[in-house]
């Protein structure tokens, strides 16, 4: 196909997609209409039936056949309103996803965090670019297009709702837990990328979950095992954290996820998670910012949360504070006996759980869930490994890296000179160096591990004086691109002495860790690729090979050097 007819199939495309949405009413749209389906399902519910449809609970598809049955017990014991999906494979988890479809009387809603796709808890499926990647492309119709490919995966395996995107205004260089997981530490950055995938999924007809409100991205604590507390006043969290949610509750978002922080200027209640604060879910995001969609706690069994707050306590009162679903509760039986005796009592309100109970109905209606349905099973893993799909994520990583220093370098370089690429963080020779090889035909490889000494550098310093080209890839090899990436004093001595001596970098690694490794700042060209898979490293190696202009701005600032926004 040529590039004419190309671009004219990816426009009607582009239009069928536009068509489609332009007719279907957003799920905030719907909540506004009476409902036949919604209402006769309500009508049929007991009050504890009605109560059960606020969990929802753990399911896994990697785990032990004991496990799969106990899920199923609960569905069918306890009614439960829905599951969030962890590890496991798509094919895998599309039949279990139907053998518990069956179980349920009422439809079950099926989620799980996909940040950056199903990659993020399924393997054999697509893993996108981290959300810090993504924060660095300048044009958010990719991210858009993420969104539509993100919701077409979901829905083929039978997911209705994304636990994602991530709207925390990441300005803390030392936050343990989001980090990487944000767009970045400017708000209309933020606010901008997240809108566009979030526009993405609803669009796919998906589900989202805005998180972590009122915003996780100034904490040095991880909720998931202590209570972060966050000193700001109202005036602070109102216009920095709470900007991006605004915006996007704005422009229709679907869902929001509750952090569980501590916020004095919004609840001075000591130990007060803002989960279970009425102030913050009822006063601040429902009646200040006027959210009438679905609110989510994260997950009731983290420790932010039930420190404090004990033996099922910890549901009850987040009920109260006005969450609809309480995700990965302890114990989902005893906190719906416990919320059933705090009806009876006169402590929660039938109002405030039928409130919740027809928002979750009328979400399971808007997917499509009061139609019988059952998932294909076959072809699974190709249906969520789409070419366009794979284009796409490189696509993105294309757009993503950025130039720190020495843009007018790269037109420069000699691909008949001699060469030498050098890995260093990595034992392997890895897929830049390959890449470039490939191009630089007169070229040799070197690999420098995290942990070479002297003796070990000295052997390749030693070789370099007969190279007229000197390029060197900086990879941190970990599951997950945090701050805190290791490599030898020697090491990072070898980098600053290599950057004084014209050697051009790339560096594939969370761009925070620039900080620990004084001297780049004179580097000759020095160039960010963010995280360590192969779709970042071609995107580096084709930006060394002149075959692509890096248009990318940094998401965050790292000293005084490397800022927020910056990127020639």
């Amino acid at each position: 196909m040529n590039t004419k007819h190309l671009s004219v199939a990816v426009l009607l495309a582009a239009a069928s997609v536009s068509s489609v949405n332009a007719q279907k009413k957003t799920y905030i749209q719907t909540l506004a209409e009476p409902n036949h389906w919604v209402d006769s399902v309500f009508n049929k519910l007991s009050k504890r039936q009605k109560i059960a449809q606020m969990f929802f609970v753990r399911a896994l598809t990697n785990s032990t056949k004991a496990y799969e049955d106990s899920v199923a017990n609960v569905i069918k014991k306890e009614r439960v309103g829905g599951l969030v999906f962890f590890q496991g494979g798509p094919g895998r988890q599309t039949i279990l996803t139907n053998k518990y479809q069956k179980l349920a009387r009422v439809p079950l809603l099926v989620t799980s965090d996909g940040e950056w796709g199903l990659g993020m808890r399924l393997d054999s499926t697509i893993s996108y670019p981290y959300q810090m990647t993504l924060g660095a492309i300048q044009n958010k119709e990719l991210i858009y297009k993420m969104g539509l490919e993100v919701a077409r995966d979901y829905r083929r395996i039978g997911m209705h709702m994304n636990l994602a995107p991530d709207a925390d205004v990441n300005n803390n260089a030392k936050n343990p837990v989001i980090n990487y997981r944000s767009f970045g530490e400017n708000k209309y950055n933020v606010a901008s990328k997240a809108g566009a995938y979030m526009k993405g999924m609803q669009d796919g007809g998906l589900m989202v979950s805005l998180k972590h409100f009122p915003g996780h991205g100034d904490t040095d604590v991880d909720s998931h095992y202590d209570l972060p507390q966050l000193n700001f006043t109202k005036a602070r969290l109102d216009s920095l954290e709470i900007y991006p949610f605004r915006e996007l509750i704005k422009e229709g978002a679907s869902g929001v996820m509750i952090a569980h922080m501590n916020i004095p200027a919004l609840d001075n209640t000591p130990h007060m998670p803002s989960t279970l604060s009425k102030p913050i879910v009822t006063g601040v995001l429902k009646e200040e910012l006027g959210f009438k969609g679905i609110i989510i706690s994260d997950a009731m069994e983290m420790k932010g949360v039930i420190k404090y707050f004990k033996d099922g306590e910890a549901d009850v009162m987040a009920v109260i504070a006005g969450n609809d679903i309480l995700e990965l509760s302890q114990n989902s039986e005893r906190a719906i006996k416990l919320v059933r005796k705090a009806v009876r009592s006169g402590r929660i309100s039938m109002e405030r759980i039928d409130e919740s109970v027809k928002k979750i109905l009328m979400a399971k209606y808007w997917v499509g869930l009061n139609r019988k349905d059952t998932l294909n099973e076959h072809h699974v893993a190709a249906d969520v490994n789409r070419p366009e799909s794979i284009a796409l994520v490189q696509e993105l990583a294309n757009a993503a890296v950025t130039m720190l220093r020495g843009a007018a370098v790269l037109p420069q370089l000699d691909k008949g000179k001699r060469t030498v690429i050098i890995s260093v963080g990595s034992a392997e020779v890895t897929t830049f160096q390959k890449e470039l090889g490939a191009y630089y035909q007169n070229s040799v490889f070197y690999t420098l591990d995290k942990s070479a000494n002297a003796n070990d550098i000295a052997k390749v310093s030693r070789e370099l004086a007969m190279f007229e080209q000197v390029i060197i890839g900086v990879h941190d090899t970990r599951s997950r691109p945090g701050n805190g990436m290791v490599l030898s004093a020697d090491l990072k001595m070898f980098l600053k002495d290599m950057s004084q001596k014209n050697a051009l970098l790339a560096v594939f690694a969370n761009p925070y860790n620039l900080a620990q490794w004084p001297g780049l700042e004179n580097s000759k060209a020095l160039l960010v690729a963010y995280q360590k898979e192969d779709f970042m490293q071609k995107a580096a190696a084709a930006a060394f090979k002149n075959e692509l202009k890096p248009t990318g701005k940094l998401p965050v600032t790292v000293n005084a050097f490397f800022k927020s926004g910056d990127g020639q």
